[in-house]
């Protein structure tokens, strides 16, 4: 034995030998073969390796991840109210039935409840960017106005919100999802038209909510996408769709629009295995007619490839190859389109987890103690019945039971059927069941407070804030991540405004006093991406809080003037923040005369002075221009700021010139 044992790493010595001189041996015979065929017979022999290159590589990362992708799989099942299934060794799901006709499998859902509840509580994570200019001068200075401006305008054209709620989702269920940016050219205003008919437009910005399913990094082990080489996005396109596309005619197979499974594996064995297990997971997912897997290969900048390069593969055909498009990196290089967001990031691993997975267990022990129950209760009311044998018609009693009014024949002499003693319900299923319900709290991070055990308690409103602040900070981790997503989002739509707008583009927003606002910018008005947030507890502040804090400052009387009394401006502004906008028909005018005053404020910063006028409100006029005043936009113009003020004082003063003559 000893010998044998010594002998096996001689064998996989020689064996690897073999199997480099093979590969020598081939990559010999390829050169040799290449360097006899002529210029479109090496293109045609160099895009047939790219492509069973591109391909192999998608398979071998499709492979490498399936045990992930199948508990995916399962939380997706969990949550929908399939959860009698698990994961193999091999990485298939398997389903389970009853072992006994009688017995209970039915699925008490308490996964979907806490789902529901997060994604309410992450909905309200929408913060308020602002752009910090990229040095103190006026120019700089404007220029992070506008930035501003563009964002909040396309965040309402596309609907981001929208867009996060849906990527949002399949964070929470897979633990990962991601954004894709990019920019389409048939989006936009129409700016020309060809002979043909055909509209060229100047494009606009999209974003794409994308599913873990469709992305394949190099590396599952990377933190990040920046620390990967190279990211596959692989998505099932409809034959016509790649046709209108890229011009290229591709016959069309059956396609598992979530899986990908299709027949890419004809070109290696790895895929083959790896359709073979999909096959007998019976993974979810919808199959579709006549579509095509296509593998969009995203390669990071490199030495050769200094701009990047992005490969484009459809089955056996070559759709595109060339460099990264977009210069949405740092310092206008190029990088990967594509944003992470995760639920519970994971140290040393490129995929966050769901919280799914940390409550299958618990939902697992929940269905087995309910249904044990219930099998239990059904045996104190309908009972066991103990026949002599020969006795009766045992056909008849299984049929009908003891029902009301029932004559029962038996045998004479033969002891009467009658029901076997049944002990209550044990005291531990009870117990076990409410320690479950307690254990689904604590393991998710969310509770219900009206329906806990808190309400009925004497605590007072400020513990029950303090109970309500500690239950939204376990859900902080996610609320970082939908952040960190937000402002990288905001960054790359920068980036992609200032490499394609050339020509003026014209956009729209409402603005500060409630107006519509039209404005034209091109790539030159976009000096900076550097993104902050305005605001960062969301998540905390819910709408009662907001009223009772408003409420708080209205008796403390922080709010009246110096007489202890509203102005008509701030009984306006009391009644926005408490739901009620402009409640009163008497404060619309309020709020037009403010957002002229408003106006004229701005005109002052362009060295133009308004006249006063017999419609002013004068004391709302005054307040709105000292506001200004106050506010530090006069002082960021260094070179003119003394004009300006001493043509707001100027102005001010005529207001209340006028406004003594009437009184």
């Amino acid at each position: 034995m000893k010998n044998s044992e010594n002998e096996k790493p001689e064998d996989l010595k020689s064996t690897n030998s073999v199997k480099e001189k093979s590969k020598k041996l081939y990559e010999t015979k390829t050169k040799e073969m290449a360097n006899s065929l002529d210029a479109a017979e090496k293109a045609e022999l160099y895009e047939k390796l790219i492509v069973q290159d591109v391909t192999e590589d998608f398979l071998n990362r499709q492979e490498e991840r399936r045990r992930i992708e199948a508990q995916w799989q399962l939380n997706m099942k969990f949550l929908s109210g399939n959860q009698y299934c698990s994961i193999n060794n091999n990485g298939e799901i398997l389903s389970y039935n009853r072992r006994f006709f009688w017995q209970q499998q039915e699925s008490y859902n308490h996964i979907a409840p806490i789902i529901e509840r997060r994604l309410s509580k992450l909905q309200k994570v929408r913060p308020k960017i602002n752009v910090y200019p990229a040095s103190n001068n006026d120019a700089d200075i404007k220029t992070a106005k506008l930035s501003k401006k563009i964002l909040e305008s396309i965040y309402n054209k596309i609907e981001l919100s929208s867009i996060i709620t849906e990527a949002t989702k399949w964070s929470e269920i897979c633990g990962t999802s991601f954004y894709k940016i990019i920019w389409d050219s048939s989006k936009g205003e129409k700016i020309a038209q060809l002979d043909n008919g055909e509209a060229i437009k100047s494009g606009d910005v999209e974003i794409l909510p994308i599913s873990p399913f469709e992305i394949y990094p190099e590396n599952s082990m990377a933190q990040d996408i920046q620390n990967c080489r190279s990211i596959i996005h692989a998505r099932a396109y409809h034959a016509d769709e790649i046709k209108n596309q890229w011009g290229i005619d591709i016959e069309g197979d059956k396609i598992n629009i979530l899986t990908l499974e299709n027949n890419v594996g004809e070109l290696s064995q790895v895929g083959a295995t790896t359709q073979s297990n999909m096959r007998n997971s019976g993974a979810n997912g919808i199959v579709r007619e006549n579509y095509v897997v296509v593998i969009e290969k995203y390669e990071a900048p490199s030495e050769k490839f200094p701009n990047g390069r992005l490969i484009i593969v459809a089955k056996n055909k070559l759709l595109h190859i060339g460099a990264l498009p977009f210069i949405n990196d740092i310092d206008g290089a190029r990088t990967f389109p594509f944003i992470k967001q995760v639920s519970i990031p994971q140290v040393g691993c490129f995929w966050g987890s769901s919280i799914i997975e940390r409550l299958i267990p618990l939902q697992r022990a929940y269905n087995a103690i309910k249904n044990r129950k219930h099998e239990f209760l059904n045996r104190l009311s309908m009972g066991i019945l103990t026949v002599e044998d020969g006795s009766i018609d045992t056909e008849s009693l299984e049929e009908d039971g003891l029902c009301p009014g029932k004559v029962l024949v038996y045998r004479q002499g033969a002891n009467v059927p009658k029901y076997m003693s049944n002990d209550t319900i044990p005291f531990d299923f009870t117990s076990e069941e409410e320690s479950l319900k307690k254990e689904f709290v604590e393991m998710s991070g969310v509770s219900d407070f009206a329906s806990t055990q808190y309400t009925s308690k004497n605590l007072s409103g400020a513990a029950l804030e303090l109970l309500i602040e500690q239950d939204e900070n376990k859900i902080l981790v996610t609320v970082d991540s939908i952040k960190s997503a937000i402002r990288e989002i905001a960054k790359h739509i920068l980036r992609l405004y200032k490499q394609y707008v050339k020509i003026p583009k014209l956009t729209k927003i409402v603005g500060d006093n409630g107006e519509l606002e039209i404005f034209y910018f091109n790539s030159a008005d976009i000096s900076s991406d550097d993104i902050v947030f305005e605001t960062k507890d969301e998540i905390s502040e819910t709408y009662s809080q907001r009223r009772n804090m408003v409420m708080e400052l209205l008796r403390s009387g922080l709010l009246s003037d110096e007489n202890g009394k509203l102005s008509n401006r701030m009984k306006s502004k009391v009644l926005e923040l408490l739901g009620f906008g402009i409640w009163e028909g008497a404060l619309d005018i309020n709020e037009l005369q403010a957002g002229r005053a408003s106006k004229e404020n701005y005109s002052f910063l362009e060295k133009q002075v308004p006249k006063t006028s017999e419609i002013d409100d004068h004391e709302i006029h005054i307040s709105e221009h000292t506001a200004f005043l106050l506010s530090g936009e006069v002082e960021k113009n260094e070179k003119s700021k003394q004009e300006i003020m001493k043509n707001i004082l100027e102005h001010i003063k005529q207001h209340k010139t006028l406004l003594n003559k009437f009184k």
